[in-house]
């Protein structure tokens, strides 16, 4: 039996101008002429028996079940392109994965180590995109997460179960030439600097002042910034102490672009673990990551110890 799909152009074509809101600009995007834009459309409204689009002064505006129709076939679009993209990306027969992780972590710590993936297993694929929350796995493409939480926080994405891969420790780190020539500062010493604030985590100096048992009574302030990367490069330029991950700033530190004001870790619950969906049998390809990322992890948690 014939299945009711319309044509791929005349979808791309509702698309198009759906989103631009006019079939000339639509034309422009597609590389097509005002007339096809127009031919195509019209008869996917044929086929569909209702009208897509009324017109205005100033182009096209979508009618109320065109808007309806233009919901459910973006994403079905974008998906599709999606696919093929990762059809053509996978050249060899490692397979391609599909991972979300946090945008820090992903820049400081995963990325700088898939070149020794990639020698390991030189047919693989990875796919990032930013995820900062849990999220259905059904819904998306992807096939595991890069997460960075309390075991709470884990515990409550539902569907999937977690690999803690390391403990995140937090420690004060600055500029150089805060030090004057010390080998470190004492906690009374950093509460008379600027402080540095990470605008996820306000209460992070006022935790580790109490923490080393110090009186801070300017812990809340300070210039605030959204991404640790931010926060490392704002101390690294002398603006003041930050108090980050210290696996986040691993290539500051080897550098000499910042030091370790205080060896002093803020105690945390949070930890970086990998998330993925419950199934009855993993792909190949997801265990044959995991078991290096555990790997490299392990060897991060065994230098941070030592």
């Amino acid at each position: 039996m014939r299945r009711k799909i319309p044509s791929l152009q005349a979808l791309a074509c509702f698309e198009a101008a759906a989103r631009q809101q006019s079939y000339t600009r639509a034309a422009q995007e597609l590389a097509l002429t005002q007339g096809a834009v127009s031919r195509q459309i019209t008869a996917l409204e044929d086929f569909l028996g209702i009208a897509l689009f009324r017109r205005t002064r100033h182009g096209v505006l979508l009618t109320e079940r065109g808007a309806d129709y233009f919901a459910q076939v973006a994403p079905r679009l974008q998906a599709l392109e999606q696919d093929t993209l990762d059809a053509m990306s996978a050249q060899g027969p490692g397979g391609t994965l599909h991972l979300a992780a946090v945008p820090t972590f992903a820049t400081r710590w995963l990325i700088p180590r898939l070149p020794e993936l990639k020698q390991l297993q030189p047919d693989l694929t990875i796919h990032i995109e930013t995820s900062t929350r849990p999220f259905m796995f059904a819904d998306t493409v992807f096939d595991a997460a890069l997460y960075a939480g309390t075991p709470e926080q884990v515990s409550q994405w539902a569907g999937t179960q977690a690999r803690k891969l390391m403990v995140e420790q937090v420690v004060p780190v600055c500029s150089p030439h805060f030090l004057a020539g010390q080998s470190s500062l004492t906690p009374s010493a950093i509460a008379a600097l600027p402080l540095l604030q990470q605008s996820t985590r306000t209460e992070a100096w006022r935790r580790w002042f109490e923490a080393m048992g110090v009186s801070a009574p300017l812990a809340l302030a300070g210039p605030r910034f959204e991404l640790f990367s931010m926060t490392a490069a704002a101390a690294a330029h002398g603006l003041g102490v930050a108090l980050v991950p210290r696996l986040l700033i691993e290539p500051e530190l080897a550098r000499g672009e910042l030091v370790v004001a205080c060896e002093q870790v803020l105690p945390s619950e949070r930890a970086y673990y990998l998330v993925t969906p419950q199934t009855p049998e993993e792909r190949p390809v997801l265990s044959r990551f995991v078991l290096w990322l555990q790997q490299a992890a392990s060897a991060v948690a065994t230098d941070v110890v030592g």
